[in-house]
């Protein structure tokens, strides 16, 4: 199913909001909701349409329904925790009693737990505040990759360095991969589809983040542990935290 998607116009870029609800009519409006309000937000109704969004973009904030299609809600927040810990999470659902709320919390690694009906005001401002402090914690010691200008910069602000087209598409991949890990393969026919072109080969693909790590290094000289290493067997991790700025 395509995704519902809004994005507002200004402060949205500040962080990004997913919902997960089968209840179409009811996912439009928070999605509509949300966007008044100047949040980049995407609706989605299942799990597996989620984990079709986040390869697209990054999420700070997800708001999930316990009844789902397919894996369940408890099942979807717990491995988003596992995955992406500092994400906020925040379960939204018809379900009251008192047993399904600890379970959100202690299984599901919840911040919130809203019983519908949610006041729009209320939901609003528990994203608000829930996206201040996921921000906050993520870009403490985050590199800052500007898509628009191209350019990373060190967690300190004090250096920048300027990346090529391919640097930029590799670091958006696999900052947004499980466990920041990908194929070898997957990241080659990855510069096919956005250069439309025959794709890379793997000893290209060596070259490329060869150069890549030697310009980290030349910012970060004190650093022990290279910013994408090599995974015997599956491909390449990226092993320093990323923000990407829209």
């Amino acid at each position: 199913m395509t995704p519902t998607s809004a994005q507002a116009p200004s402060v949205s870029s500040q962080f990004v909001v997913a919902i997960v609800e089968d209840d179409v009519l009811l996912r439009q409006e928070i999605v509509s909701h949300l966007q008044a309000n100047q949040f980049e937000t995407h609706g989605v109704s299942s799990a597996a349409a989620l984990d079709d969004l986040v390869t697209l973009r990054p999420i700070d904030i997800y708001i999930i329904d316990l009844n789902l299609p397919g894996e369940s809600g408890i099942s979807l927040c717990k491995r988003l925790r596992e995955r992406t810990p500092n994400v906020g999470i925040v379960i939204m659902t018809a379900r009251v009693a008192l047993h399904d709320r600890l379970t959100g919390y202690s299984h599901g690694g919840a911040d919130f737990y809203l019983t519908k009906p949610v006041s729009p005001e209320e939901l609003t401002m528990v994203v608000q505040n829930l996206g201040k402090r996921v921000k906050k914690l993520n870009n403490a010691n985050d590199w800052l990759l500007s898509l628009r200008d191209r350019t990373l910069q060190s967690p300190s602000l004090t250096e920048k360095i300027r990346l090529t087209n391919r640097e930029k598409i590799l670091l958006v991949a696999l900052s947004q991969a499980n466990e920041f890990t990908l194929e070898s393969g997957v990241l080659c026919d990855l510069f096919s589809a956005e250069e439309s072109d025959e794709g890379m080969s793997k000893h290209a693909l060596e070259e490329l983040i060869a150069r890549f790590r030697k310009k980290i290094k030349s910012i970060d000289a004190s650093s022990t542990e290279a910013a994408i290493k090599s995974v015997w067997g599956v491909g390449y991790q990226l092993c320093i935290p990323i923000s990407l700025i829209y």
